[in-house]
């Protein structure tokens, strides 16, 4: 497979199952081997995950369905963020949870002054690319997943339930599984709007 063959593979699954012929400890290396090799600037290597599974897996969601209820406008409104909650996340085999060590910015903002004010930027640079990266891992290997982002509504939860350290920020939430149905249409705007040739 081309990496450009990869690419189209690689889409947002809302329809997933827990149904991987993957082991935990096979995942789990799967991300490490894709976050070893992602790019950051000035190699800063900033992203950290959690790889939650079983228990941890349906916590995470459950977690999240209690803060979306009290905030949600209505009963009705958050009978389909439940549905979609529990359908397109937790019904998974698991979710990587996405975080910037945000010690190793400060740390860089203070020995490189004269960049201080794009050290965060390029932590979220990194934390695209480590996405990314892992994303197409899972594409490779017959697994779906989508990139979603209830942080920070979540961010208190998470930290104390998973034991984060303080320095760790939530940037994303990853749940993945079995694909159980196809991802849907995807739209392109036409390249000549995305890029130019200049000579």
């Amino acid at each position: 497979m081309t990496f450009n063959e990869l690419q189209k593979k690689r889409r947002s699954i809302y329809q997933l199952g827990d149904k991987l012929t993957q082991t935990p400890e096979e995942i789990h290396h799967m991300v490490n081997e894709a976050l070893r090799e992602a790019p950051s600037a000035m190699n800063s290597q900033s992203v950290r995950v959690l790889v939650l599974t079983g228990d941890s897996h349906k916590k995470l969601w459950d977690m999240t369905l209690d803060r979306l209820k009290a905030v949600a406008k209505s009963e009705e409104a958050f009978a389909k963020t439940a549905a979609k909650i529990n359908g397109a996340f937790k019904s998974g085999f698991g979710t990587v949870l996405y975080f910037t060590d945000t010690s190793v910015v400060t740390d860089l903002e203070e020995a490189f002054p004269a960049y201080a004010d794009n050290f965060y930027d390029w932590s979220e640079q990194a934390i695209g690319i480590s996405t990314y990266a892992v994303w197409l891992t899972f594409a490779e290997n017959g697994i779906g997943t989508s990139n979603q982002h209830y942080n920070p509504l979540i961010d208190a939860d998470v930290a104390r339930e998973f034991d984060v350290p303080d320095t760790w920020k939530l940037r994303a939430e990853m749940p993945f599984g079995s694909i159980e149905g196809p991802a849907g249409e995807k739209d392109y705007i036409e390249d000549s709007v995305r890029s130019r040739l200049l000579k």
